[in-house]
């Protein structure tokens, strides 16, 4: 059974960064790709970024681009998201996601605000 937990969340003023974090299990971690997903009040949920499971390559939204970078730790069966430059703009759910799959974590919510 795949397992996702979030976790890194939190409240964090404009301009400034989090790393979330996830930890994955029930499956083999190294033969998937992982992505964050993100999810704004009334909107619907949006693909942020993306990571292949061995070379590492990554694609991001756009209006991320340059502010966020996805990686990953096979050791650990974990992806990371370092946020920075954060803005209002960004508040969410944050979730992971492993390719293939319809499962999702709980979420770790952010929310930038002064």
């Amino acid at each position: 059974q795949i397992q996702l937990v979030e976790s890194g969340g939190g409240l964090v003023q404009p301009g400034g960064s989090l790393r979330l974090s996830c930890v994955a299990s029930g499956f083999t971690f190294t033969r998937y790709d992982m992505s964050w997903y993100r999810q704004a009040p009334g909107k619907e949920r949006e693909l942020v970024a993306s990571i292949t499971p061995k070379r590492g390559a990554s694609n991001y939204l756009d209006s991320v681009k340059g502010r966020f970078t996805i990686s990953r730790d096979n050791t650990k069966n974990t992806v990371y998201l370092q946020m920075d430059s954060l803005k209002p703009e960004d508040t969410a759910v944050y979730y992971c996601k492993r390719w293939g799959s319809n499962g999702w974590g709980q979420g770790t919510q952010v929310t930038v605000s002064s």
